[in-house]
C-alpha cells in the first residue's frame, strides 16, 4: 500500500485530504507542522508523496521541502492560497513536485498524486540500482544513499564507486582501476587510488567493510 503524508495545520483540510486517499487505497499519516513533517520523514521515511501546505506555524512549507529533500527524495506536492508566479517558482527552486492552489477539489488532488506516484514508479522501475541493506547506489541517477540519507561525492568518487560495484566479488588490480577510471593517460601518481579509496570508506560509513584491501593486489567490492 502507498503511503501519503499530509501537513497542513489545518485539521480539516487533513481530514478531508486522508478521507479521499484511503478512498484512493492510500494509507494517509498526518503532521501539524513541518518540523513534525521533517521529524516523521527522519524516523518513518517511506512516504511515496507528502502533500504539504506552505503557510503553516513553526516551519514553512518551502522549507520544510527543502530540508526533507535533503534527508530522502520524496515527491512533494505543495497546497497554496497563492497562485502567483513567484511563490510556484519558489516552490520549484525548494524542489516541489507539483503546486496546487487553495481551495482545491480534493479530486483532482487526487488525481495529481496518482500521477507523481506513477512517475516516480516508472521512473523506479527504469533505474538501474544497487542495494545491500542500507546502501543505495543508483547508477541511472548518480546518486548515494546510506541509511536513507543521500551522500554527496565528487565525479570521480562516483566513477570508482561504480566501477567497483558493477564488478563487485572481483578482484581488481590498481593498474586496472587507475586505466578505467582515471583515462589511459593518466599520469598522476597512483597513491591518488587510495587517497579516493579513503574517501569512499569515509562516505560509506558502516558500509566502508565492503571495500576490502587485496595487499599487493588492488581492491574488490564485496557484496
Amino acid at each position: 500500500m502507498k503511503k501519503i503524508l499530509v501537513v497542513d495545520d489545518e485539521e480539516k483540510i487533513r481530514s478531508i485530504i486522508r478521507k479521499y486517499g484511503e478512498f484512493e487505497g492510500y494509507e494517509v499519516s498526518e503532521a501539524n507542522d513541518g518540523m513534525e513533517a521533517i521529524e516523521k520523514v527522519k524516523t518513518i521515511g517511506d512516504y511515496d508523496v507528502i502533500i504539504m501546505d506552505v503557510m503553516m506555524p513553526e516551519l514553512d512549507g518551502f522549507s520544510a521541502c527543502a530540508e526533507i529533500k535533503k534527508i530522502k527524495d520524496i515527491p512533494v506536492i505543495m497546497l497554496s492560497a497563492r497562485g502567483e508566479e513567484y511563490d510556484r517558482i519558489h516552490g520549484f527552486e525548494a524542489g516541489v513536485d507539483d503546486y496546487v492552489v487553495k481551495p482545491f477539489s480534493p479530486k483532482e488532488l487526487m488525481m495529481r498524486v496518482n500521477v507523481v506516484t506513477s512517475r516516480t514508479k516508472s521512473e523506479s522501475d527504469d533505474a538501474e540500482i544497487f542495494r545491500y541493506e542500507g546502501l543505495e547506489i543508483n547508477f541511472t541517477a548518480r546518486t548515494v544513499s546510506v541509511d536513507g540519507k543521500r551522500v554527496d561525492m565528487s565525479p570521480k568518487e562516483y566513477e570508482l564507486l561504480f566501477y567497483l560495484v558493477r564488478n563487485k566479488n572481483i578482484a581488481l588490480e590498481r593498474e586496472r582501476l587507475i586505466t578505467e577510471v582515471w583515462g589511459y593517460d593518466y599520469y598522476g601518481d597512483d597513491r591518488t587510488l587510495d587517497t579516493h579509496i579513503k574517501l569512499l570508506r569515509n562516505s560509506l560509513g558502516e558500509y566502508r567493510k565492503l571495500l576490502v584491501t587485496l595487499r599487493g593486489v588492488g581492491y574488490r567490492f564485496e557484496a
